[in-house]
Parts: C-alpha cells; sequence; structure tokens
C-alpha cells in the first residue's frame, strides 16, 4: 500500500517566520550591514578578473 501525497494537501506548508526573522527584514541597520558585505564581495570577485 503507498501514500499519496499532493502538493496542495496538508503534508507541505511554508513555515512561519520567527518574530527574530521579522526584524531582520524590516530593520534598515540589518539591511545595511548585508548590502556592505554583498558590495564587499561582489568588488572582491570584479577585483580578481
Amino acid at each position: 500500500m503507498t501514500i499519496q501525497r499532493r502538493p496542495t494537501g496538508q503534508n507541505f506548508f511554508a513555515p512561519l517566520p520567527t518574530k527574530f526573522r521579522k526584524y531582520k527584514r524590516v530593520s534598515l541597520i540589518y539591511q545595511f550591514i548585508r548590502f556592505v558585505i554583498l558590495n564587499a564581495k561582489m568588488l572582491r570577485m570584479v577585483r580578481k578578473h
């Protein structure tokens, strides 16, 4: 006997974000820090080539 799963069934659901995750999404300070880190990584890649 096999169990058939459907993508629209209750077996598949998106996890709810935590309070900390919600804070990181709206925090301008955190976003600015991530922006600087991302730009530093891009500059490092561009300088290598």
